[in-house]
């Protein structure tokens, strides 16, 4: 067998491991399925949006539901999923918060605190740029909790961000369908483009306000 038979062979192999689960799930329950598996993304970061959001667009592609219903479930589950967080963060308060997020597999202290330190400098940018940050997509909710934000605000920025990231994921997975796979190597880079663009509104800010004399 040729190389590029093999390659096509590969790629028609159904998902396994955590994408066979998600897929699996999607076409059992269809669109709650999905909103399901992009929820516990915020409940348990180590699953990654990037992986499961293309997912959702492949199930799309293979006539589970629509390409609409695909983003209106996905963004349901980050929205339902950021309000179990920010919920979790109101009720129970900094420090224990702080105790339990470190419980976490593969999470660490710092995880936390830079969430934290993000929100104090930025607020409102913070919550609606951090759903396309991995980790401080799950862990923006908790100081906002904290910190009591708003609740209709803090749905609003979610539903915003969440919706933004899901629709660029959900549309790469929906087009490569069985590459699906694929849309993970560039996640990267678009994380890195939103994290360089809020460093360099931050600095512009800085500048704009030293700029601006104290009287004006």
């Amino acid at each position: 067998m040729s190389h590029l038979s093999i390659a096509a062979a590969s790629e028609a192999e159904p998902p396994s491991g955590l994408a066979g689960w998600a897929v699996d799930l999607m076409d059992t329950l269809g669109g709650p399925g999905a909103a399901l598996v992009v929820g516990a993304d915020n409940l348990f970061p180590p699953i990654p949006s990037e992986l499961v959001l293309p997912l959702a667009g492949f199930s799309a592609s293979n006539g589970v539901f629509s390409f609409g219903a695909a983003l209106f479930w996905t963004t349901l589950g980050s929205v339902l999923g950021a309000i179990v967080v920010y919920a979790v963060g109101a009720i129970v308060g900094r420090e224990r918060t702080r105790a339990l997020v470190v419980r976490i597999p593969l999470i660490q202290a710092r995880d936390f605190d830079r969430s934290e330190k993000w929100f104090a400098q930025h607020g409102s940018k913070a919550v609606l740029l951090g759903r396309m940050i991995p980790l401080f997509r799950s862990f923006i909710s908790l100081p906002a909790g904290i910190e009591r934000m708003g609740p209709v605000k803090f749905v609003l920025l979610t539903t915003v961000g969440s919706l933004i990231w899901n629709t660029v994921f959900v549309t790469a997975g929906y087009q490569l369908g069985q590459n699906w796979h694929l849309v993970e190597g560039y996640a990267g880079i678009l994380q890195k483009v939103v994290v360089v663009s809020v460093s360099l509104a931050v600095v512009v800010f800085v500048i704009s306000r030293m700029r601006t004399p104290k009287n004006a």
